[in-house]
């Protein structure tokens, strides 16, 4: 798979794409991502990507012509563009499954007031992580990333993924490690019995009481 991120903050990203299983992802080369800043993209002087709007108001607006001229040239017949905002979509793990089979995603991130409107005509998606908002879409373009990444075959193991939260409708079931007894607290004696059987039925169990008493719409 490839990620194109449209960002005019790329620095934002380095952290982010430098540690843990994103690195091992691309090390792997099971992921290509990339960080573009479109302000590479404006004809301006300064390379100016925004404007004040018209009819007045507060703010500045993001351009067509850069964002254009960008998506245009990253495009190809296997790309779906996502815009990253928050009155997109409501991004959740159903979605991400969709999304990880994807052969080439491009993110844009939002700025300042927001997009002009005719930047909608070129993106195919629009999501949003919450109904809160963000001074851009940097955040929500790593949350993507990182949700999407994960599920791309051998980036990690496929029985890691099958029990997890929103698997099923179900949140996870509780983990434990050593010590055996921390403060007066014990793990579960079934999960030291070594019958694997009882084990799987101990975890079902916990999964539906734990999403009953956490997350009761899921069962819905």
């Amino acid at each position: 798979m490839k990620i194109d991120i449209l960002t005019l903050f790329p620095e934002m990203f380095s952290g982010f794409l430098n540690e843990s299983i994103i690195k091992r992802a691309q090390e792997k080369e099971l992921v290509e991502i990339n960080i573009i800043d479109f302000r590479s993209y404006s004809k301006l002087n300064h390379n100016q990507v925004d404007d004040t709007p018209y009819g007045g108001g507060s703010g500045m607006v993001l351009m067509c012509e850069p964002i254009y001229d960008a998506i245009e040239d990253l495009k190809t017949e296997d790309s779906h563009v996502i815009m990253l905002s928050p009155q997109g979509q409501l991004f959740k793990q159903k979605e991400a499954k969709k999304l990880s089979l994807k052969k080439h995603l491009i993110l844009l991130c939002g700025h300042y007031e927001g997009f002009d409107e005719r930047i909608y005509n070129i993106i195919d998606q629009e999501i949003s992580i919450g109904d809160y908002v963000l001074t851009g879409g940097e955040i929500p373009a790593m949350v993507l990333t990182d949700a999407i990444t994960r599920l791309i075959p051998g980036v990690i193991k496929e029985s890691s993924i099958a029990n997890e939260t929103f698997e099923s409708n179900l949140l996870d079931y509780p983990t434990y490690t050593k010590p055996q007894n921390f403060r007066g607290m014990e793990v579960p004696e079934v999960l030291l019995s070594g019958n694997h059987q009882e084990i799987a039925k101990y975890r079902e169990k916990e999964r539906i009481i734990r999403t009953k008493k956490k997350r009761p719409d899921l069962m819905e």
